[in-house]
């Protein structure tokens, strides 16, 4: 087997020996090729190097979601064809690792890395259903490329935490769940439309879902982790499905504490729900308009502003290693 093993040198949980170890026990396996990403955007171009590639069967993705989404773009620069792209395997290497730990995977890079050998010699694998975001026709937003996510994505106040996080991680922060607590915190209260929401959602044959202030789209379930505490904002979200969507037509103090504690005790049975709380399961294709231009997040990367993002749910992608 060859493979290309992608490497996030500034990955928050793993060290240079460290990966030094990894990359020789996948080597010792397969004709391995390792390469350092070196700017933004450097692991989507391998991922679509690879795709191109006649000679690549797969790419590893070694650091965090960021990473990992990067590497999918670039596979699926093309449009997905799991059956002639080359699969995906991922190490954690970021301080959350959501897509990694959704497929079960350990949190830890040297047990992930054991369970990938494990299981590139026993053939398991599963295809797996992606997020594709776009800019909706007809709108200021049309022109806006189109985006693969792999585990959920967001308008507005979650994005607007992630834009903040960003923010304090380019004045040299380190990546905390402390840090997503406090600038959520800081989100909350600078909020402007939290009692008058600004987003619609539209959907085929349905209609429209008007007046929320947060929409959270989640192609898997748990959405995120808090430390090792998983929160399921939409629990039966799946990446055999399509997409699921959480929204709040309310974000008062006393909502929001009471949707802040319901995520924080939320399971695989039940998420946050109430008067002001809205659930949409496994949707195919959907558009999220807003009134205002509000922040857009895919797989925790704040991605600037938008008025109008067209959702669709896109089953059995990717093949990945797991």
């Amino acid at each position: 087997m060859r493979a290309l093993l992608v490497v996030n040198p500034a990955a928050t949980t793993t060290s240079a020996r460290t990966r030094d170890v990894l990359i020789h026990a996948l080597a010792s396996e397969m004709k391995l090729e390792a390469v350092t990403t070196e700017y933004r955007g450097h692991a989507r171009d391998l991922g679509r190097q690879a795709a191109e590639s006649k000679d690549i069967d797969l790419v590893v993705a070694l650091g965090g979601d960021g990473t990992v989404n990067e590497v999918v773009n670039g596979l699926l620069h093309a449009g997905p064809a799991p059956e002639h792209l080359p699969g995906l395997a991922v190490v954690p290497g970021g301080s959350t690792n959501v897509f990694a730990r959704a497929l079960g995977l350990p949190n830890d890079a040297v047990e992930s890395t054991g369970a990938l050998l494990d299981a590139l010699r026993e053939g398991s694998e599963r295809t797996v259903g992606l997020g594709l975001a776009s800019g909706t026709p007809g709108t200021e937003d049309e022109a806006v490329p189109g985006r693969w996510f792999t585990f959920n994505a967001g308008l507005g106040f979650d994005a607007g935490v992630v834009g903040r996080v960003e923010q304090q991680r380019e004045r040299g922060r380190k990546s905390t769940h402390a840090l997503y607590v406090r600038q959520a915190l800081r989100q909350f209260f600078g909020e402007a439309h939290r009692r008058h929401g600004t987003i619609t959602v539209e959907r085929p044959d349905a209609e429209p879902v008007t007046d929320l202030v947060l929409s959270i789209v989640s192609n898997t379930s748990p959405w995120t982790f808090l430390g090792n505490h998983p929160m399921y904002a939409s629990p039966k979200a799946s990446f055999d499905k399509g997409l699921d969507v959480l929204g709040l037509s309310r974000m008062t103090t006393p909502a929001m504490a009471r949707y802040g504690t319901q995520l924080l005790t939320s399971s695989p049975e039940r998420g946050p729900h109430g008067k002001h709380a809205v659930s949409l399961h496994d949707l195919d294709r959907f558009t999220l308009h807003s009134k205002v231009p509000l922040p857009l997040q895919m797989d925790g990367d704040h991605l600037g502003l938008r008025t109008s993002v067209t959702f669709t749910g896109v089953r059995r992608a990717l093949r990945v290693i797991v």
